[in-house]
């Protein structure tokens, strides 16, 4: 059977659909996938074994001047190879509109989310075959559920299992042991302060292990640099593509991340990763692995869902919700792992 999957964005949506591939590969006997995803996390679908082919697509800078002769191009290259072929089943995982658009120039039926599963819920007249998966769980589990359906098989009960093989990443000889701090998020409310990160720097060096730290934006490498500021067991990092990302924490003694997508990839490699929850709900989309330890703020407004804090009444850190969730906390709750 040959499915092509449809889940183009965003790194953490990409890595919590990995399960379901490696579920369906266990209950339907030679099954293969090609994959539409976004080129920034296109390294991802091919680190997963039951992957053949990754149709890569800028969605977001095509939109931005679709008539340019360049985004013209790479848009009738990418319809060719969503057309090159005829497919048992495409599957949309992602539920909006610009994805359900997508399946309509390949070959298939197509089958997705239905009019109250989807995030938009116009995804749903696109597909001729819709199944409803609750949508108040974790996304790992939803996407499990939504290919046991749309596959036919009996939902496996087995802990999810990403088929991401840690060791293929590893360098030989790497013998340094090192903390990675995934500090960089989307959301101004998910941000730790910079005095609990410099604490947990001070904790972590005061017992031997080193400290790599970097960020993918100039606003996010100005804060690590900050961070970084007079410790000698520090490594400022370069912006990272995921594939140095990876064996960058594939070969790390550890990890302390925010609500991040390259916490979830820490996670999903078996990583010991403490993840830090402010104004996010890790029982929807918390990083998943099998050392993976999620500490959520106990706090009135908290988990809030708000890119920006709205609290006002005076607190010791902003956002305000962080105020229990300490360096020495995280630092014991790492230590436990490792």
């Amino acid at each position: 059977m040959r499915v092509l999957l449809i889940k183009t964005s965003s790194m953490g949506d990409v890595l919590h659909t990995l399960p379901a591939l490696s579920d369906a590969v266990r209950m339907v006997p030679g099954i293969r996938f090609d994959w539409v995803v976004e080129s920034a996390f296109a390294d991802i679908p091919r680190w997963h074994p039951a992957v053949d082919q990754v149709i890569s697509i800028e969605l977001r800078k095509w939109r931005r001047h679709f008539f340019s002769r360049e985004n013209l191009h790479e848009w009738r290259a990418c319809r060719a190879l969503l057309q090159a072929n005829s497919y048992d089943l495409i599957l949309d995982a992602q539920g909006l509109i610009k994805s359900a658009l997508l399946s309509v120039f390949a070959k298939g039926a197509r089958a997705g989310l239905d009019f109250y599963s989807a995030r938009e819920s116009l995804a749903a007249l696109f597909c001729q075959r819709k199944y409803s998966v609750n949508f108040y769980q974790h996304a790992v589990i939803r996407m499990r559920r939504l290919f046991s359906l749309a596959l036919n098989y009996h939902l496996p009960e087995t802990p999810p299992d990403f088929s991401l093989d840690r060791h293929q990443f590893k360098q030989v000889g790497q013998t340094e042991n090192y903390i990675v701090l995934l500090h960089s998020t989307t959301w101004r409310s998910k941000e730790w302060p910079e005095s609990y990160w410099r604490a947990l720097i001070a904790l972590i060096t005061q017992h031997g292990l080193r400290v790599k730290i970097g960020g993918g934006s100039p606003d996010e490498l100005a804060r690590a640099k900050r961070l970084a500021a007079d410790f000698t067991s520090v490594d400022l990092l370069p912006r990272f593509s995921i594939d140095e990302t990876v064996r960058l924490l594939a070969n790390a003694t550890g990890a302390v991340a925010v609500d991040t997508g390259f916490g979830h990839l820490a996670a999903a490699l078996g990583l010991p990763i403490v993840s830090i929850y402010g104004s996010t709900n890790p029982i929807w989309t918390g990083a998943l692995g099998d050392r993976s330890v999620h500490l959520t703020a106990q706090f009135p407004c908290a988990p809030c869902l708000k890119r920006a804090c709205t609290y006002r009444e005076p607190s010791s850190v902003t956002p305000a919700c962080y105020t229990d969730l300490t360096p020495l906390r995280v630092w014991q709750m790492l230590a436990v792992y490792l």
